[in-house]
């Protein structure tokens, strides 16, 4: 009788062989075709924003997977602020965030943390579908490149500093602190009550 460990090791031990037992270990292969191949070219449609309202000053910013969150906030931050004024020296009145694929969690996220900065921001925000063409194309074998199409969710965030139209689907009104203070303190005391 084999004791437990002896019968965990057993059980990890690579089962490669009996899997097909003519091929060596190492020529098994999930995705034997695919490594190689690189993207040479990426892009996506330029679709208007949808959202009513977007002064001519606007600040964009184009929140993409690889972007610091910290970076974002500080440039826009100091713009929101006064710290920096624009080339009329006049103060950032109102800014757009975009992000598609994986960058939409980041870019609401950047838009939350903006709200409790600044503060006294209205909001519009926009979901939709973008299309992202990609090429790609196998450096080994010099063939031409294969073009992919993909439907990614995209996300649009208005934040102005001027009230917005409250009918406009995806509004949301400033934030009150001292309301949300409230509230929050309200939570903490019934959970506190809890057995």
């Amino acid at each position: 009788m084999k004791s437990s460990s002896e019968a965990c090791s057993a059980a990890m031990e690579p089962q490669s062989a009996s899997l097909s037992p003519s091929l060596p270990s190492s020529s098994v292969s999930t995705k034997p075709d695919q490594s190689h191949f690189r993207r040479i070219s990426q892009t996506e449609d330029r679709s208007p924003y949808s959202i009513q309202g977007i002064a001519a000053d606007t600040l964009y910013m184009r929140v993409k997977g690889g972007s610091k969150i910290c970076n974002l906030l500080r440039f826009v931050t100091a713009r929101m602020q006064g710290e920096s004024r624009d080339d009329s020296g006049t103060l950032l009145r109102q800014v757009v965030f975009t992000g598609s694929g994986r960058a939409v969690t980041k870019t609401i996220t950047c838009v939350e943390i903006l709200k409790r900065k600044v503060g006294g921001l209205h909001q519009v925000s926009k979901l939709y579908y973008k299309t992202v063409t990609e090429v790609w194309a196998n450096p080994q074998q010099g063939a031409a490149g294969t073009t992919t199409q993909r439907t990614v969710p995209a996300i649009c965030i208005l934040l102005s500093k001027d009230p917005l139209d409250p009918q406009d689907p995806g509004y949301q009104p400033p934030q009150n602190h001292t309301e949300r203070q409230r509230a929050l303190q309200e939570d903490w005391s019934a959970w506190s009550q809890l057995p």
